[in-house]
């Protein structure tokens, strides 16, 4: 799309008009819609929507259309915000040692399926230095134990900052994220295999081989305070058989690792995600 839209994600307590008032804010405006879903949440008594429109033709300045929706927003309790088509998100990838998800990622920007610029890459291993120099990506090593924990997460956030970073990527980073950096920077997307929570900690593609699963899969999601039980934003799952040795089980849970992020990373910049509690409404 070569004119530039712009896309309200609101969840708001239902009521009868909601998708009147929204339609109307902008046709009242003079705008396009152009896209626009909706769905309802009996259960928690929420209304959650998407709507994009065009830009051109549009009577509000950009800087006025925030406040100017905030009037309508409040009255009715929403939580809601804008985003336009042509900014472009900066994103830093985190990875230890594992490449798959990396090399995926940046395959996947480079070939433009997504809008995006990788300025940054951050692991805690000098692994994968050569694949940040070999795609022109600064590279920043920052070591981490338990000891310095606090100190190289204040170094993270500083990296972010200066490479003014909005979304973080965790392409099979092993290393536990804590709460206080997801509460100073809750933008961080996380990767990892379905066998949670049966196979913890190292090796679980041979507990599970041993264990004879015949389902493997992979969870994308934010990251929150919880472990790996942030909203989760898109999972796969392929089968296996008693044919399958454990570097089959390997080979597939990569493959559906790869894909799910992309998956995931796609959906949250192309603005189609809607967080609610802890759960995620994904608009086609």
């Amino acid at each position: 799309m070569t004119n530039p839209t712009a896309t309200l994600l609101i969840s708001c307590p239902d009521q009868r008009g909601l998708v009147a008032k929204f339609a109307n804010f902008i046709y009242s405006n003079g705008g396009n819609i152009i896209h626009a879903d909706q769905h309802t949440d009996f259960a928690a008594g929420l209304f959650l929507t998407r709507i994009e429109w065009q830009l051109e033709g549009f009577n509000l300045p950009r800087e006025f259309i925030a406040p100017a929706f905030n009037a309508i927003a409040q009255p009715l309790s929403a939580k809601w915000e804008i985003r336009f088509s042509d900014t472009v998100p900066r994103i830093a990838i985190w990875v230890s040692r594992q490449d798959h998800c990396l090399f995926d990622l940046i395959w996947r920007q480079r070939a433009k399926e997504f809008v995006a610029e990788i300025p940054l890459i951050i692991s805690n291993h000098a692994n994968l230095k050569v694949v940040a120099e070999q795609f022109n990506i600064d590279f920043q090593q920052v070591s981490i134990t338990k000891d310095n924990k606090s100190e190289q997460e204040a170094k993270q956030l500083e990296l972010l900052r200066q490479y003014k970073i909005d979304l973080v990527v965790l392409a099979k980073y092993m290393q536990i994220v804590s709460a206080d950096f997801i509460n100073q920077f809750p933008q961080i997307i996380n990767i990892h295999h379905s066998f949670l929570p049966a196979f913890i900690g190292a090796n679980p593609y041979h507990r599970a081989f041993e264990r004879g699963v015949k389902i493997i899969g992979a969870t994308a999601h934010y990251a929150t305070a919880d472990l790996d039980a942030g909203p989760i934003i898109e999972q796969d799952v392929v089968r296996v058989s008693h044919r399958d040795e454990v570097d089959d089980l390997v080979r597939k849970g990569k493959d559906l690792e790869r894909v799910v992020l992309a998956r995931a990373v796609r959906s949250h910049l192309q603005n189609r995600v809607l967080v609610y509690g802890n759960r995620t409404v994904v608009f086609e």
